[in-house]
């Protein structure tokens, strides 16, 4: 497995995973120049996209996919609802209505329900033949029904939006603070965290902590209160980074998905 984190932030978002020959882009936001540039940073051309998975239509997961389809004609995986708000994909003829399960060669996706303010909202468990990878964002908690699906995967892209203290003192009005904070919001850096105290298994190698917001949250404390909440619940396990807007994550493969 290969993957990278291509931007994260409230900009756009698009992360990029190559599992068992199978290249798939989750969410396209940002613009398609700025994306087509990231994957060629790490040696992968758009032409050789299989396949886009779209967890929800808000813009900065979507703003660069109509320009992207035009050079570029991947299958584009969208939830019936997530069809319809998206007018130009109805003149596409490459797109896959799913639910809950995609099958894309030997890769298995597992589609949940998140909990955000969107039409309809998915987070995804992707399952090759060795590794797998977790992908959880924009969600204002993660259902514990779920809790034995997500459980001892290899990689996590993990929502960790806020700090408490930083939003709930900063400069955006109430109302918006209550957005945030609420069931249909975003998670922060202890809800993340407490999550990962859940998830995180013998076969994890690491954690990449996404959509961090610049007004309400800094990487120092997204990393110190992951390290905390490790310590607390005692598990034993460091390896975590912060994905940024605008920067490529490292790649990750068997060579440097190491546990540390």
């Amino acid at each position: 497995m290969r993957s990278v984190v291509l931007a994260s932030g409230s900009e756009g978002n698009s992360s990029f995973v190559s599992l068992d020959g199978i290249n798939l882009l989750i969410d396209l936001g940002k613009n398609a120049k700025y994306i087509r540039e990231k994957l060629n940073e790490i040696a992968v051309e758009s032409s050789s996209i299989d396949a886009i998975l779209i967890s929800h239509t808000h813009d900065d997961h979507v703003s660069a996919l109509k320009v992207f389809l035009k050079k570029d004609h991947p299958k584009v995986y969208v939830t019936e609802k997530m069809f319809y708000d998206l007018e130009f994909l109805s003149t596409y003829e490459n797109v896959v209505i799913y639910d809950e399960e995609i099958q894309i060669g030997t890769v298995k996706i597992e589609a949940i329900h998140s909990s955000h303010d969107a039409s309809d909202s998915r987070n995804f468990i992707l399952k090759g033949e060795k590794e797998s990878l977790v992908y959880i964002t924009d969600t204002g908690y993660v259902n514990r029904k779920y809790f034995s699906k997500l459980k001892n995967h290899t990689y996590y892209l993990m929502e960790s939006n806020h700090d408490i203290e930083m939003l709930m003192n900063g400069p955006y009005p109430k109302y918006l603070q209550q957005r945030i904070l609420g069931s249909l919001g975003h998670l922060s850096n202890k809800d993340s965290s407490f999550y990962m105290t859940k998830l995180i298994g013998e076969k994890t190698k690491k954690v990449v902590l996404m959509h961090l917001s610049r007004t309400n949250n800094t990487e120092q404390k997204a990393l110190e209160m992951f390290t905390l909440t490790m310590k607390e619940y005692e598990v034993d396990f460091n390896n975590v980074v912060c994905a940024k807007q605008n920067e490529i994550t490292e790649v990750c493969n068997d060579k440097n998905l190491v546990r540390g």
